[in-house]
């Protein structure tokens, strides 16, 4: 089939290298500037468009690029992490419409920053979809493929995204080739029952702010959730900023008072810290440009995070 990339990311980029590889044809490339924590630049596209001698555009508008996508003659476009919502005149350009590769639960998880929002939420399983684009609308439309990640307390945003550079790829050419191969393929049919779907909204680095005043429990979360790539989950420690990147709940019976924030136990390699009825263990943390163990920086159960 004749193929159009739209968006971002390393796993479209290889999504579209593994098509070419099985004998479709990559017709046009649309993409626009990359996150901090991406591994894939605008240049990576621009070098793939070059070297299949391909229609390349950057923009975050994709109706600007309306007439270089007619022209592509494309039969179906594949897309990941475009920064805009497409509209109806772009998806109607393709014979098969845009196939879209979003990491969330559909219905239930539809918007930004779903995973982390899983993780936050307490969710024990992460879903990645490759559905069809629907006009104007926020990841609606058939689900052609579809993939649970198993979570719990434990896991961290990273280890989500290292499953999604595995198999998004993947997914996207299965349901790629079905389309092309198969007029009976039936997908799944999203519900659009209020009550089924979970509109997530997007985080910011500001978000990852610790309150030492929540459980334990919500405090690991948000450690998690907030993990490389992304900023980390972060408070202020004698005026200066401190990064949590990895840490675990505390199971003891002890009964104790403390100020949340409160450093109430230094061991080899690790600091355990009062939260709301409960202590969290601090493991890894950045601070002041280097990552460390913690017993390096705290000395003193007189110490407190803020």
């Amino acid at each position: 089939m004749r193929f159009a990339i739209i968006g971002r990311t390393k796993m479209l980029l290889e999504t579209a290298h593994l098509a070419v590889k099985l004998g479709h044809e990559l017709v046009c490339v649309i993409t626009s500037k990359e996150a901090p924590e991406y591994n894939a630049t605008t240049n990576d596209f621009q070098d793939l468009a070059h070297q299949l001698n391909a229609p390349f555009a950057k923009g975050s508008n994709i109706l600007e690029f309306y007439e270089v996508l007619k022209s592509s003659k494309a039969d179906i476009a594949l897309s990941i992490n475009y920064t805009g919502v497409i509209p109806s005149a772009i998806i109607d350009l393709f014979q098969h419409g845009i196939l879209n590769a979003h990491g969330g639960d559909l219905p239930r998880y539809r918007g930004n920053a779903c995973q982390a929002w899983a993780i936050i939420n307490g969710e024990d399983k992460i879903g990645l979809c490759i559905h069809k684009m629907i006009g104007g609308e926020l990841d609606s439309g058939d689900i052609f493929e579809k993939k649970l990640y198993p979570i719990d307390i434990n896991t961290k945003i990273g280890d989500v995204y290292e499953w999604f550079e595995k198999d998004i790829p993947e997914l996207m050419i299965k349901a790629l080739n079905n389309i092309a191969s198969s007029e009976t393929f039936q997908p799944i049919i999203q519900s659009n029952n209020p009550q089924d779907v979970l509109r997530c909204y997007p985080r910011r680095p500001e978000d990852g702010l610790i309150d030492w005043g929540n459980s334990a429990i919500d405090i690991l979360r948000l450690i998690n959730a907030s993990n490389k790539p992304y900023a980390g989950a972060f408070c202020n420690f004698e005026g200066e900023k401190l990064i949590v990147w990895n840490a675990e709940l505390v199971i003891d019976e002890e009964i104790f008072c403390a100020i949340p924030g409160q450093v109430t136990k230094i061991g080899k390699g690790f600091v355990e810290v009062a939260c709301l009825k409960s202590k969290i263990r601090l493991l890894s943390i950045e601070y002041r440009g280097m990552e460390t163990s913690p017993d390096i920086v705290f000395k003193s159960i007189r110490m407190r995070l803020l």
